[in-house]
């Protein structure tokens, strides 16, 4: 049990290269935190995986985590995001959504969990300076606009790159391939660019926030850039992150989630 009372139980959908590392750290001990359960969509392809762990948690279908857990954490895709979270928020509980992306197709969430005391976190993940953005937002944001970089490989097979035509596999210079809103791609990279969501969300909305997209064959890793222009101050932050075993997503995403668990049950909490 922990110092400062009951332990928070954490189940965890997905167990690609995220959510390993999340049950990873679990496993290894995070203070009033315990993982109860997992959920996967090919439970046998994970089976050697779960067996190294020095706990072996239940492997459960989604519908029932929502019993044994009182965080959920999505390291799903998109496609389900609503399944996942609609549980657990509808009873109170918490969810933390990567696939922040699909949130904007589901904002009624936002009001179940309202309705019901419950929680969506989002965490700050491949992007840096949302505490600024969220404080920021608290008078008037102007402006935000993000220049997103990534190898080819991060963005191939992308939905808006298959619909326009757009060949990258072959390009020797970097190319831009979209210039919008973080709604617009949101729905035309939907595994690619949850951090501009993320980042509409702390700030001014996705309709507003403006971001391009630049395929880049010289790049080993994913580099973010942001621009803020805002009442309280003007601000820009870049961060190039490296790859983890999915090229499309960083290594810090899933250190974003350990690092949010943390703080749930620590003495001192740093940051908004």
């Amino acid at each position: 049990m922990s110092r400062r009372g009951v332990e928070l139980r954490v189940a965890v959908v997905g167990l690609g290269a995220i959510g390993r590392a999340v049950v990873e750290a679990l496993d290894r001990g995070i203070d009033g935190i315990i993982l109860t359960a997992v959920s996967a969509n090919h439970p046998a392809k994970h089976r050697a995986f779960l067996a190294t762990l020095s706990r072996v948690p239940p492997v459960l279908h989604i519908e029932g985590l929502w019993e044994v857990a009182d965080i959920v954490i999505e390291c799903a895709p998109a496609a389900l995001l609503r399944s996942i979270v609609a549980p657990f928020v509808s009873k109170g509980k918490t969810a933390i959504v990567l696939s922040s992306g699909a949130l904007l197709e589901h904002c009624d969430l936002i009001q179940i969990a309202k309705a019901n005391s419950g929680q969506i976190v989002v965490p700050t993940g491949a992007l840096i300076g949302l505490d600024a953005v969220t404080a920021a937002s608290e008078g008037n944001i102007r402006s935000v606009r993000m220049v997103t970089r990534k190898p080819v490989k991060g963005l191939s097979g992308a939905p808006y790159i298959v619909e326009h035509g757009i060949d990258i596999e072959n390009i020797t210079e970097p190319l831009r391939i979209f210039d919008g809103t973080a709604r617009e791609a949101a729905k035309g990279f939907p595994a690619n660019l949850n951090v501009a969501v993320a980042l509409s969300l702390a700030g001014i909305g996705p309709d507003r926030t403006r971001l391009e997209i630049w395929a880049d064959p010289t790049l080993s890793r994913n580099i973010h850039r942001v621009e803020v222009d805002a009442d309280s101050a003007s601000f820009s932050m870049s961060i190039e992150n490296i790859p983890s075993d999915n090229p499309k997503t960083g290594r810090i995403t899933a250190l974003s989630v350990i690092a949010y668990l943390r703080k749930q049950r620590s003495a001192l909490s740093v940051g908004t």
